[in-house]
């Protein structure tokens, strides 16, 4: 039986071939197909990809790598700052906006005893191996990501290895860029409150400045989603998207369940009486689960909302399926 044959025996086969060859340059037209097939579609494919057996485990390799990962980014910090460990331990501080407090605290708590347990020796040998251990988080993403967008892992175990380390160091850099945004925010704020002396026009500089943190903040976190949804699946040919539809909402859906965990953990504190003394790991390990959720319900966003396109432009004349569930 010819190949032709087979490709139309399965129609999927030849949509998701499409889409790893021929990605779209914008993910925003939705080409055709309405909102609600695209929600309809991707609940589905959520549903039968599993992402959210696969969201846990991308939270046991985040809890596997954070360490690693902030060692990392403490050490190369070092390369510029004297003090790096101390300049690190301040930019964590300002996860407490979006990881649960009880997380937090444990979390600087382990890294200040890591960083005093290090010598310069440790550092020096030890930071690839630190790297090499902190990328299998990424590593995970690579494999969801392709049954996500329906291809095969065609590169060797090297190559894709050496892909995660080196968007894991990206990432590194962007989340202290990120954190680094807020610092500096706070810090000219502070300045301007106590060099204007007019009370009006400082309120309106802190403002100002504020802004332009969060701002700067956004396009690192935006920017972080980006490098992942772009190097983490071994599609045919790459397409680079600033700002995809999947990643806003991802993002969206990420500060707001982050939100929502920490009122939650407000109001209904009983992981210590559950958990006892590891009430603040579960914590952490929850947020985790859901930061590899809404990673991975964005990208199954941008996959439909390729293979949608794809489907129309391998049978033009068929009208879009009716938005209905």
């Amino acid at each position: 039986m010819s190949a032709t044959a087979n490709s139309n025996r399965d129609p999927q086969q030849r949509v998701w071939k499409l889409v790893s060859l021929s990605p779209l340059y914008s993910l925003w037209g939705l080409h055709g197909t309405s909102i609600s097939v695209i929600a309809r579609r991707t609940w589905k494919s959520f549903l039968a990809d599993n992402l959210l057996g696969r969201a846990a485990e991308l939270g046991f390799y985040f809890l596997f790598a954070l360490f690693p990962i902030l060692f990392s980014a403490s050490s190369i910090l070092g390369l510029i700052a004297g003090s790096a460990s101390h300049i690190y331990e301040a930019l964590l501080r300002y996860l407490s906006l979006v990881m649960p407090t009880e997380a937090l605290g444990s979390v600087v708590a382990i890294f200040r005893e890591t960083m005093e347990a290090s010598n310069s020796g440790k550092l020096t040998f030890g930071l690839i191996a630190t790297i090499w251990s902190a990328s299998v988080g990424i590593s995970a993403i690579q494999d969801t990501l392709n049954a996500v967008y329906k291809v095969q892992e065609t590169r060797s175990y090297i190559k894709a290895r050496l892909q995660a380390i080196g968007v894991t160091i990206i990432l590194t850099v962007l989340g202290t860029l990120w954190l680094a945004s807020m610092l500096g925010a706070d810090f000219f704020a502070a300045v301007a409150s106590y060099r204007i002396h007019d009370h009006f026009v400082a309120m309106c500089a802190v403002i100002a400045v504020r802004l332009i943190g969060w701002t700067i903040a956004t396009v690192f976190l935006t920017l972080s989603f980006a490098v992942i949804y772009y190097w983490a699946p071994a599609v045919r040919k790459r397409r680079w998207h600033w700002l995809s539809i999947g990643g806003v909402v991802g993002i969206a859906g990420w500060l707001v369940a982050s939100l929502g965990l920490r009122i939650y953990l407000h109001f209904f504190n009983n992981y210590s009486v559950t958990y006892g003394s590891l009430g603040a790991v579960i914590i952490l390990l929850t947020w985790f689960y859901i930061t590899g959720l809404m990673i991975l319900l964005g990208a199954e966003i941008n996959s439909e909302v390729e293979a949608a396109a794809a489907e129309r432009r391998l049978n033009p004349q068929t009208p879009p399926p009716a938005p209905t569930f």
